[in-house]
């Protein structure tokens, strides 16, 4: 039977790598991509998902957590399959030019 791995990526910010984040990053049997440290430009969340969100929820008020996590939940879920994959794409380029770089910051 095949199965397939899930990478998991964060940073090194400090509540990702407690004890406690790492031991349920395990216990999913997750394999964990290395995070250069210092490395911001490096994590999806940052370049791409988190201002892409920021934009769309500006101006909105919200009452409650409720409706902020609602409003995240349909911003997410009116995203096309393409949305994710473009993400991702970046993602790996950003990669490739740290590499190159020898881990030097990645401009935008």
């Amino acid at each position: 039977m095949l199965r397939r791995k899930v990478l998991f990526h964060q940073d090194n910010a400090r509540v990702h790598t407690s004890v406690l984040s790492m031991a349920e990053i395990h216990n999913c049997g997750f394999e964990l991509l290395p995070h250069p440290p210092y490395s911001p430009d490096l994590a999806p969340s940052d370049f791409f998902l988190f201002p892409n969100l920021k934009k769309h929820l500006g101006g909105q008020r919200f009452s409650t957590n409720d409706e902020v996590k609602a409003a995240v939940d349909a911003y997410f879920d009116s995203k096309e399959e393409s949305f994710f994959f473009n993400g991702l794409n970046a993602w790996k380029g950003r990669w490739q030019k740290c590499i190159e770089l020898d881990g030097d910051y990645v401009e935008k």
